[in-house]
């Protein structure tokens, strides 16, 4: 990370320095919200949540070597005391991204944030020492964490901005100024915070709003909403998608016997065929997203090719696939879950158990409920019910309460099922059907938003027997 003295960093939040006794000691580790994460000569930044105040772990987080608290009062310890402690965080990051010299790279969009921000930060790897974050850090607190933890020869910064309001994108592009903004899609995610697509679609193009006269403006050319963000920006524009006029585009795109996405990548500089180790077609969208921002930094068309072949996920529960030693295929993704991701990950299912039904296997579709989505909840939910008949899964189990009663109901009314389709109440539930109905074969989905749980289901089912390893992404045990 960028070294600053306590005394800098006083004066940049606008702190009062709190039992310091050198103030000119340097700040050389990562900054850590987590008393259990602290390192020797970091910074320890204490916030009051609703259940726990990390105030009450500054001792800790300095007897674990932090060379101070950043702190809202005194701690027991050295402390920079600030009334706006994420305020602080943020003026903090921005003065570091100042100094760096990096390219910046930010990313939004309702869905496939985490996946494409994965994906742009292996391919830029290969072209410099890059800092992305771990897992979906996307608001005011874990994106300037993510930017602290850039070192002077940090050549790429990947951001991740999520927003549930007009405004958040704009403040955290403040925080951390980019110059290429990628908007992926405007879907349903948080429909019910925002109100509608049209105030979605508002929020995410803040991120191109924010961009410079010399930056680029990476847009979704199938996305209508996000193709008229082109003049929202006086940056550069470059489309990307299947779209013919796109300028980073795909072709001949289809699913291998695993699911795994194929097609021809096109960029302004030359083409390449791809094939993924990720799981679902709707990866191919992230891939040329992240296409076109390595294409824009200079790496040729094949080497995008064969670097998109080669990578996987780098965060958790998305589209973890695990054969167990028995051949049951458990899929976890249970991070989250919106109507457009459910939609893509039961695709992506069927795709997979297309060879587990000529051996006799099951497509298993476990679901939880969708989150957030307002008054169109339990249209929604009756809608990805009928999909699982339209798709022809063979089981779904619904998990939860009202919205998973409307996700059970719409497979029964759709395909009259009787047995194929079954409501439980919890996730333990689930757990006790699965393993007395499992067999050889079987491959399940696990997905549902992430306050549902449903990760407790994918973790009892790969603990029930030997795992033989996870391909497309990160070991699931």
């Amino acid at each position: 990370m960028i070294s600053l003295s306590l005394a800098e960093i006083a004066r940049i939040v606008g702190g009062q320095q709190h039992d310091i006794p050198d103030a000119g000691v340097q700040v050389t580790g990562p900054v850590a919200k987590d008393s259990r994460e602290v390192r020797p000569g970091g910074l320890f930044v204490a916030f009051a949540g609703e259940r726990v105040d990390g105030h009450d772990f500054a001792r800790r987080a300095v007897e674990a070597g932090a060379g101070a608290v950043g702190a809202a009062r005194p701690a027991g310890g050295p402390a920079i005391c600030v009334a706006a402690g994420v305020g602080a965080l943020g003026a903090r990051a921005r003065t570091v991204v100042e100094r760096l010299g990096a390219t910046v790279v930010a990313l939004t969009g309702s869905a496939g944030k985490t996946s494409t921000k994965d994906l742009i930060a292996q391919l830029l790897q290969r072209c410099g020492p890059t800092v992305w974050p771990e897992g979906n850090l996307n608001n005011e607190i874990g994106l300037p964490l993510t930017a602290l933890r850039a070192e002077a020869d940090t050549r790429h910064l990947v951001l991740e901005m999520g927003a549930r309001g007009v405004g958040h994108i704009r403040y955290l592009a403040e925080l951390t100024p980019p110059r290429i903004g990628v908007v992926l899609n405007v879907g349903t995610a948080h429909i019910g915070e925002f109100g509608g697509r049209e105030q979605i679609a508002q929020a995410k193009g803040e991120l191109v709003e924010a961009l410079p006269e010399d930056g680029l403006a990476v847009l979704n050319a199938d996305d209508p909403y996000v193709r008229a963000m082109a003049p929202r920006t006086k940056a550069r524009t470059l489309l990307f998608g299947e779209a013919a006029d796109a300028d980073v585009r795909a072709e001949n795109v289809r699913l291998t016997d695993q699911g795994r996405p194929a097609f021809t990548l096109h960029t302004p500089s030359g083409c390449g065929d791809v094939t993924m180790r990720l799981y679902g077609e709707h990866h191919v969208s992230n891939a040329l997203a992240a296409a076109a921002v390595a294409h824009e930094l200079g790496m040729p068309a094949d080497e995008i090719a064969v670097a998109l072949s080669e990578a996987g996920t780098l965060s958790r529960w998305r589209m973890e696939v695990t054969e167990r030693a028995d051949g049951v295929t458990v899929v976890n993704d249970a991070y989250n879950a919106n109507p457009e991701s459910m939609r893509a990950a039961l695709r992506a299912l069927v795709a997979m158990g297309t060879a587990a039904r000529t051996a006799g296997g099951r497509t298993w579709a476990v679901l939880g409920e969708m989150a957030e989505l307002g008054g169109d909840a339990l249209a929604e939910h009756d809608a990805v019910g009928r999909l699982v008949v339209r798709l022809n899964v063979s089981k779904l189990v619904a998990v939860g309460g009202r919205e998973a009663a409307w996700l059970d109901m719409g497979a029964k009314n759709e395909g009259s099922w009787g047995e194929e389709s079954v409501h439980v109440s919890d996730a333990q539930a689930a757990v006790d059907l699965l393993r007395s109905e499992l067999r050889p074969g079987d491959v399940v989905l696990v997905k549902a938003s992430r306050s549902m749980g449903l990760e407790r289901v994918a973790a009892a089912l790969l603990d029930d027997e030997g795992v033989l390893g996870a391909e497309g992404g990160a070991a699931a045990r």
